[in-house]
């Protein structure tokens, strides 16, 4: 008898009421729902700026930059999220312990960078602009690559660097993990 109520539900119209879902009061369904959607796709803030990274003094030509050192893989991972400046001449230096290609995105990255990927000898194989919060993958055409320098966008052009420009000052490859 019980099956025959739910087939009965399915072939006879029903009035609709806006304000109730089987009785239950939609004011009442809201937070219930929320808590749901909520659970399913929770909230994901974006993570903190990372600031006590060692630091290096890059020379490329007659130009410097204060770079932090991003050489493990937590680092790397963060690399200029969350953060909302950066100097002219500051920098970020990715440091990979094998070489290989490498691809970057703006994930949670607030700035427009630039980014210069770097062979074991120090010189820049290619260099790429950046848009804020762009997930779009970045590949190095490279499959050599062992640094990454993310910059203020337009640092490299308006510095005159360009590719096959070397990078002096980089931090050994075996201080990567």
């Amino acid at each position: 008898m019980r099956n025959l109520f739910f087939l009965n539900s399915l072939f006879y119209a029903h009035t609709y009421d806006r304000e109730t879902f089987n009785g239950i009061p939609m004011k009442k369904m809201l937070p219930l729902l929320l808590s749901v959607f909520f659970s399913v796709f929770p909230l994901q803030a974006a993570p903190k700026p990372q600031s006590n990274l060692p630091k290096a003094t890059l020379t490329l030509g007659t130009n410097s930059l204060n770079a932090q050192i991003a050489a493990d893989d937590a680092s790397r991972e963060l690399g200029l999220m969350s953060r909302t400046n950066l100097g002219t001449d500051e920098a970020m230096v990715f440091v990979f312990p094998s070489p290989r290609q490498v691809t970057f995105w703006m994930k949670d990255t607030p700035l427009p960078l630039s980014i210069a990927y770097v062979g074991r000898s120090g010189m820049i194989y290619e260099i790429h602009d950046m848009k804020p919060f762009d997930e779009t993958p970045i590949p190095s055409a490279s499959s050599t690559v062992i640094y990454a320098i993310e910059t203020p966008l337009g640092w490299f052009e308006k510095h005159g660097v360009m590719a096959g420009t070397t990078v002096a000052g980089l931090p050994s490859p075996a201080t990567a993990k």
